[in-house]
């Protein structure tokens, strides 16, 4: 794995990476919560599209959550696969993996879009899963979503 100041790439390929996401992935990696505050907002606002339950906004709850996953995730390590900036948001392809304090392997992996202003993290898209732990075929997961298993593909 290549590593990019304090993220690693999943795979050697870096793609382009903003500083504010480097120096975001390099501050959880050494659990330096007041590195992570300098970098987000006290407004920031966050919301993960796919659980909208989720969503939260300021400063304070993105720290309450870090201070808790790092706890819960001693060996928490945040690899950046790829990173693009657009604009005003970066969008960053995410491997976070460590073992949880009750010895469970933990792997996620997902995309955020952050939009910065400012060398800070004003806003967050979170697309994060949990990945599978049990082997699924496509046909599977396929039959699991729409309730119906595809046919053969002829090859």
């Amino acid at each position: 794995m290549a590593r990019f100041g304090g993220g690693v790439a999943c795979d050697g390929w870096g793609g382009l990476m903003t500083e504010v996401i480097d120096r975001l992935a390099a501050a959880v990696n050494a659990h330096d919560l007041d590195a992570v505050a300098g970098l987000i907002h006290q407004d920031y606002r966050s919301e993960q599209p796919a659980h909208p339950g989720r969503a939260f906004a300021g400063r304070a709850q993105m720290l309450a959550n870090w201070e808790a996953m790092l706890a819960g995730i001693p060996d928490f390590c945040a690899e950046i696969c790829r990173s693009v900036q657009d604009g005003d948001t970066t969008w960053t392809e995410w491997r976070w993996s460590g073992t949880r304090s009750d010895g469970q392997a933990f792997d996620m992996r997902g995309v955020t879009l952050f939009q910065i202003s400012d060398d800070q993290i004003v806003a967050g898209r979170l697309y994060l899963e949990e990945a599978d732990r049990d082997v699924v075929g496509i046909e599977q997961a396929v039959e699991s979503v729409s309730g119906r298993r595809p046919r053969p593909a002829q090859q």
